[in-house]
């Protein structure tokens, strides 16, 4: 396990190969990523592949066999090897191994790369397929922030702001981390929603189908302290339910938890990606803060 650190003049961040997780964002001394306390949530930034959310009774069928795989697969969880490292950019790597293959039969490289410019952090995810057959695969973000920013503050006196106007409508997340039927719709004030305290009672929001691409977390004095952007189809927002958790993560996703009347197969999941032979994925989303 090793920890990298990328710096300018404005900013600093620090990824674990565990993972290759980041595990902090600073500028001018202020820390933005959530801090881990295992108290709340033990993780930071973690990435998920090649599964996001939970898969139903937490297995799936691929080719007439079934296996089981945790909620947001695997990677998260495992030593990647750095591959490129410059002063303003590193690269992460995680292939197939044994261990992978008895939870997941694919060959794969995944790739995470982090990227800095002057208050901004890119998060790069690659995935490439070098089998000769097709690979089916999500992958996503879970990258938390600090939320009050300030100690002292509510976060009921804090905002997230949408890049659009219109009424969010979200799955609902149920038994078994698994999606209803049902849905339940969000209305913005000009593209604002409190962080109301009850507002991760019944686990994340989970807005589908591209209705915004960019998330902000807004102060009580108004500014956006840090904001993600990002070309993903579906995004999650979430807090730990009922904790008072002073931290909130902002998720883009390439992929989703099972719905509670799925009975397909692997390759038949809502918001799967295919990749054939030699082919490459790219994906991740870009961090902004003031």
């Amino acid at each position: 396990m090793a920890e990298k650190v990328l710096k300018n003049d404005t900013i600093e961040i620090k990824i674990n190969s565990c993972g290759a997780e980041l595990t902090s964002v600073k500028s001018a001394g202020k820390e933005y990523l959530w801090n881990g306390d295992p108290a709340y949530w033990k993780r930071h930034a973690p990435v998920l592949f090649p599964l996001v959310g939970s898969l139903k009774d937490k297995q799936y069928r691929l080719n007439g066999k079934t296996y089981d795989m945790n909620q947001h697969g695997f990677a998260r969880d495992m030593e990647f090897t750095v591959i490129k490292e410059t002063e303003n950019e590193c690269w992460f790597r995680l292939t197939e191994s044994m261990a992978t293959m008895t939870v997941f039969p694919y060959a794969f490289i995944l790739d995470i790369g982090y990227r800095i410019g002057e208050r901004t952090v890119e998060n790069i995810w690659r995935v490439k397929n070098p089998a000769s057959r097709p690979l089916h695969f999500s992958v996503g973000g879970h990258p938390a922030f600090m939320c009050p920013q300030t100690p002292g503050e509510e976060q009921s006196s804090y905002r997230l702001l949408f890049d659009t106007k219109k009424p969010l409508v979200s799955s609902v997340i149920g038994a078994g981390g698994l999606v209803e039927e049902t849905k339940k719709i969000y209305e913005t004030k000009n593209g604002f929603l409190e962080l109301d305290e009850h507002l991760f009672d019944g686990d994340a929001l989970v807005i589908e189908n591209h209705q915004a691409h960019r998330v902000s977390l807004v102060n009580p004095a108004g500014t956006e302290y840090v904001a993600v952007s990002f070309d993903a189809p579906l995004f999650g927002i979430w807090s730990c339910p009922g904790k008072k958790a002073p931290f909130v993560c902002i998720e883009p996703w390439y992929g989703r938890c099972d719905a509670q009347n799925f009975d397909g197969t692997w390759e038949e999941r809502t918001w799967g990606n295919t990749l054939q032979p030699g082919e490459t994925f790219e994906g991740g989303f870009r961090v902004e803060i003031r």
